[in-house]
């Protein structure tokens, strides 16, 4: 996860928007830096300070300044009393402008329209990004879980049901290099071995076809996860059933499994893919 404190100082010309194209094209300085200043914003997870801010980007505090202010006036960023910033809520209408205009997520929305009624309990799509796994589609229950789940919420991808069914069918050395730091900063899992058992119920999670977030996310929230893929056969997103835990009796359990597969697996063929069917 980013760590919100950078050794190394980063020049702007150098850290462009990842989407900028290869070849050489007009570009306005003012917008340039802005989208710098957003983008390493949106990487802190504590407001930062004009100097720091300044210092991270390499610019020239003055230009800074009158970014930041300009943000300020238009919503986006938040000014805080001491003087530092960070992103406000504003900044998730644009997430969820473009997350809501996914295939996907598009797709998800559809399947509650078209052929199902709204579910009894909370169901859930997300995408990976980096080592978190977002919410890009919310389907909530009428019973409160105790958490407000949400587009654009996110959580480690190696605890959250959803997150943990799409790593499932990522190669190993793809999952080392997103899960490591998290693993080792994990109070549930910190020592040597952490890697080794989560590789292990990767696998159980790929024989079975589902995996399972046992309050990992909240204390009294149990998901079962599965997985979607698109037509190419590659892992393109993850549905999560949540309930409580006091709702798993009497064969309750198998029913939440049973809708997380069997969302999943529409899903996956409302993209063109193929079912990834399993023995219950």
């Amino acid at each position: 996860m980013p760590n919100g404190h950078p050794k190394e100082k980063m020049n702007v010309s150098q850290r462009t928007p990842a989407s900028a194209e290869s070849e050489p094209v007009e570009r306005v300085p003012a917008v340039v830096r802005s989208l710098a200043v957003l983008e390493h914003l949106s990487c802190q997870t504590e407001p930062i300070s004009l100097a720091r801010l300044t210092a991270e980007l390499a610019l020239p505090k003055s230009s800074v300044r009158v970014i930041c202010n300009t943000l300020v006036s238009c919503g986006y960023v938040r000014r805080h009393p001491d003087g530092s910033y960070r992103l406000s809520s504003k900044v998730v209408s644009l997430a969820q402008s473009f997350l809501s205009g996914t295939d996907v997520a598009r797709e998800f929305n559809a399947i509650w329209s078209d052929s199902r009624s709204s579910p009894e309990e909370t169901v859930l799509l997300s995408v990976l990004n980096g080592n978190e796994a977002v919410y890009v589609a919310v389907r909530n229950s009428v019973r409160p879980l105790g958490l407000a789940f949400r587009v654009g919420l996110k959580f480690p991808a190696w605890i959250s049901a959803s997150g943990k069914a799409m790593l499932a069918y990522l190669p190993k050395d793809e999952v080392r290099r997103i899960v490591s730091e998290g693993l080792q900063r994990s109070p549930r899992s910190g020592d040597v071995s952490a890697m080794k058992g989560f590789l292990a119920e990767l696998e159980l999670t790929r024989q079975r076809g589902y995996s399972i977030d046992d309050q990992g996310i909240r204390e009294g929230v149990y998901a079962f996860g599965a997985p979607v893929f698109d037509a190419t056969s590659s892992i393109v997103a993850g549905v999560s059933v949540c309930v409580s835990t006091a709702s798993l009796e009497d064969g309750a359990a198998a029913r939440h499994r049973d809708l997380a597969l069997d969302v999943a697996r529409e899903l996956t063929e409302r993209l063109g893919g193929r079912s990834n069917d399993r023995e219950r």
